[in-house]
């Protein structure tokens, strides 16, 4: 898979919001064991070293290295150090286990489950995304089962520590990371909280994308979006000149997709795409209306501003390697069709993530891997719950559960984009959600037990926290 703008992903990083109700003490909340203190265990584990302690209230946030192996299937064959941070509140609160599919965040964030569940956070880098890296990378050892190998393993360390009950979550490719763990390590959490998660199972069939777009938000919403980007390609002589003086200023270069013309297809055919990624209904006013009589200046504007010009850049692609790489080699990549642009407008396409990968690196698809996902949680999943957003377009081919599913759920937030949450969810859904997370944890009241609807999150908001770390990425990704 591919797509999707760049307003991201430590936009996953948190997918936190809302919050209320009573916390624990704060002298809970500091939390060390009765003889050693916690930093002091940690580092007794094998393979555990600290980067940095960093103060916050209530709390006490590690930045750790972790050492893992390069391949879990040959253990002798070299280790690498992996990044990990931890919030970490008390060893008597349940573990909420996070990643984002790509790099971790180090300044302290607590996910929404955590702050529902009122627990102690554990966030993974994914593998090879740096420093997180291998030297020298084997790229072949980049895959789903490795990365779930390394979940694994940091759980097993922890669990000594931390012996009350773990939820695994994540956004977007943290969603995936989530279920990806689940069904290669069933018997490791007590639950799961996938939030946006695509399940891309046949990658050749994208027509759920095309349908998506053709009926998402409302006709004028979507005539001023089709009209900006078709009006972009019409425009691409001049609008072309205009980005190879920004290439210049910003020392830009596109060795890795091919040439500037490619970079600039790749990044107007991402902005309606781009826009309901991120974007919401009511945000439709700040699209030119007539976007024939709009100026160059402002098409440009739009389109920088949504899909972002250092995208396809060297410079926007190099950090996301890892994640096109996955792309194309398990997780599969949308096509879409545009046909509101004439044919001689459109000269590449979407591309394919092997465009965005440098050829020095080997890729071959497995076509294998998202079907045997797909399959595990329609007729395994247990504890599993999925939340999409209406508008947004990863939700287009969703994780759905079967028949031999087990307490597990699919919900969608009305209205929302790719930051939909269980605080989104309508009133009743977003009750049973709190109750299901809470119970799994192992901290849902007897109330909450007789009452779903009366479940709510255990912590209090926190405003620095709970805030969402949404940074202008140029890439495109879920």
């Amino acid at each position: 898979m591919r797509k999707a703008l760049r307003w991201l992903l430590a936009l996953t990083v948190l997918i936190g919001t809302l919050g209320t109700a009573g916390a624990a003490t704060a002298a809970d909340a500091a939390g060390t064991d009765s003889t050693t203190d916690i930093k002091e265990r940690l580092l007794s584990i094998p393979g555990m070293s600290l980067v940095e302690e960093k103060p916050y209230t209530g709390y006490r946030f590690f930045v750790l290295n972790y050492t893992q192996p390069v391949d879990h299937h040959k253990p002798s064959k070299g280790t690498f150090q992996q990044r990990i941070t931890l919030l970490h509140k008390d060893v008597s609160r349940p573990t909420v286990f996070f990643t984002s599919g790509y790099n971790v965040s180090t300044t302290p964030r607590r996910s929404e489950p955590t702050q529902i569940v009122d627990g102690n956070q554990v966030s993974l880098e994914y593998r090879f995304f740096t420093p997180s890296r291998p030297a020298p990378a084997d790229w072949s050892k980049l895959d789903i089962w490795q990365a779930a190998s390394d979940q694994h393993r940091v759980f097993k360390a922890l669990k000594s520590l931390y012996s009350k009950k773990w939820i695994s979550t994540g956004g977007s490719k943290g969603g995936m990371t989530a279920t990806y763990y689940e069904r290669f390590y069933p018997r490791d959490m007590d639950g799961v909280v996938a939030y946006v998660a695509p399940n891309d199972v046949v990658n050749k069939e994208d027509s759920a994308y095309d349908r998506f777009f053709a009926g998402v938000g409302t006709k004028e919403c979507r005539d001023r979006l089709n009209g900006v980007q078709r009006e972009a390609l019409v425009r691409r002589e001049p609008l072309e000149k205009k980005y190879a003086a920004f290439a210049q200023d910003n020392g830009l270069t596109f060795n890795t997709i091919g040439s500037l013309d490619k970079a600039y297809e790749a990044t107007v055919l991402d902005y309606v795409w781009g826009f309901w990624q991120y974007s919401l209904l009511s945000d439709c006013d700040q699209i030119p209306a007539d976007a024939k009589n709009a100026t160059d200046e402002e098409i440009w504007d739009s389109v920088d501003t949504i899909s972002g010009f250092s995208a396809y850049a060297d410079q926007g692609l190099t950090t996301y390697t890892p994640y096109y790489y996955q792309a194309g080699t398990q997780l599969g990549a949308p096509t879409i069709r545009f046909p509101h642009i004439e044919k001689q407008y459109i000269r590449y396409g979407y591309q394919p993530p092997r465009n965005f990968v440098p050829r020095d690196i080997p890729m071959k698809f497995q076509p294998s891997a998202m079907r045997d996902i797909d399959t595990w949680v329609r007729h395994n999943a247990r504890h599993m719950l999925f939340v999409n957003g209406q508008n947004d377009p990863w939700s287009a081919e969703p994780f759905r559960v079967g028949k031999g599913a087990k307490d597990s759920y699919v919900m969608t937030a009305p209205g929302m984009n790719h930051g939909a949450n269980v605080a989104g969810l309508v009133p009743e859904q977003k009750a049973l959600a709190t109750a299901r997370i809470l119970d799994w944890a192992g901290v849902a009241s007897s109330s909450v037990q007789a009452d779903p609807q009366a479940a709510k999150p255990l912590a209090k908001f926190d405003a620095k926290l709970d805030k969402r770390d949404v940074q202008r990425e140029m890439t495109l990704r879920p």
